[in-house]
């Protein structure tokens, strides 16, 4: 493929997809400044290299949960992504397994959890939404069956944020159709195209049959989550879950203490890609400020553009990072293919990156290698 960076894919994308698709996407809360500050938290940090080091054998691999991947990076979860692409979470899956590392699938896929765990063979999480406390049990029971090697649990969508773009450009499901949506459709003809083969994307894992009682049926139809989730609940979740388990959304040293001593595995430090409370803290600036935990993992997501990005996190602390419209970028551009291209781009540059600062294995890449830009 051509591209020669995620950035570039980004605008392919825009190309390619019609605006109200692109704006669910790129969008984010409010004003979106929080949208434009996760990338620039990266571009905060300077690298500070070593020379005269042998790297003729560089390493760029690391381990998540006991088990080898190919670079520090996980498929974060993205929701509705077949308005991207058709299939897209197979897609997303089967790139992730080609290119080594784990994906995560969401509650919100437009795939079922057991269809994606039946046609992909890669090492699969799965992203869990408490919209009403029987339905997620039922869906970590089906996780549970399926094979699922980890559970991500979301906590910071209690309220969905107000994502404006959303708001001007009438977005929801089912699409509602105006001579603008027309228009838009006719101006991007390949994506037409295929939703005319495929149709537009429905909650997999939603099924009538699935559903376990009136009131998970109502909560999916007004498309809320469960306001009263809370440390006991979460509780009750990680009791009923034999495998490893994160919690994605936290930023509070607090909350990330309260998760080590419930057991959990490890934390997503995660603002939501900016797309639920604006002027929230960067995930990798609350990085920066937390002491390591031997056997409690700490991931960020959110503004990962550049194998760079993910060198300065791990540098700072980070097990990992969650890529998300990183990913969708790709996906956008070629399907499966696409993200293939992007992950395979991150990968490169990481491994690049690790070279040009003199920094032979993953396993070594420490704070020392970085400095915060003075203000």
């Amino acid at each position: 493929m051509k591209w020669v960076s995620v950035y570039e894919m980004r605008r392919q994308a825009r190309r390619t997809l019609p605006k109200m698709v692109y704006d669910y996407l790129e969008g984010g809360a409010l004003d979106e400044r929080t949208l434009r500050s996760n990338p620039t938290s990266y571009q905060n940090w300077r690298f500070l290299p070593r020379r005269l080091i042998d790297l003729s054998a560089v390493r760029p691999e690391t381990s998540m949960f006991g088990r080898d991947i190919a670079f520090p990076a996980v498929v974060a979860p993205t929701g509705l992504n077949s308005l991207f692409w058709p299939r897209a979470d197979l897609a997303l899956a089967r790139a992730a397994q080609r290119c080594g590392i784990p994906f995560t699938l969401s509650t919100a896929s437009s795939m079922s959890l057991e269809q994606v765990a039946e046609l992909s063979a890669g090492r699969l999480w799965f992203q869990l939404y408490v919209i009403e406390p029987g339905l997620a049990l039922s869906l970590v029971e089906r996780a549970k069956a399926a094979g699922y090697e980890c559970l991500v649990v979301t906590v910071d969508v209690v309220a969905n944020g107000k994502r404006e773009r959303d708001l001007r450009n009438g977005f929801g499901l089912p699409v509602r159709y105006s001579l603008r949506t027309l228009w838009d459709g006719l101006c991007h003809p390949a994506w037409s195209w295929r939703y005319l083969r495929h149709g537009l994307p429905v909650l997999g894992n939603f099924n009538a049959s699935r559903v376990p009682s009136p009131e998970a049926r109502a909560a999916l139809l007004r498309r809320s989550m469960d306001e009263s989730f809370d440390w006991a609940a979460l509780d009750a979740i990680r009791q009923n879950w034999p495998g490893k388990m994160l919690v994605k959304g936290v930023l509070h040293p607090d909350d990330i203490e309260r998760c080590r001593k419930m057991g959990i595995d490890g934390v997503v430090l995660s603002n939501h890609g900016g797309r639920q409370l604006d002027d929230t803290c960067s995930p990798l600036d609350v990085l920066a400020q937390l002491a390591p935990t031997p056997g409690f993992d700490i991931l960020v997501d959110g503004g990962i553009r550049r194998g760079s990005d993910i060198a300065k996190a791990v540098a700072l602390g980070a097990r990992a990072v969650m890529l998300g419209r990183a990913a969708l970028y790709g996906l956008a551009c070629g399907g499966e293919a696409g993200v293939s291209h992007a992950l395979s781009l991150l990968q490169e540059e990481y491994r690049n990156t690790l070279v040009q600062l003199g920094c032979p294995d993953t396993a070594l890449l420490d704070a020392g290698y970085v400095r915060r830009e003075a203000r």
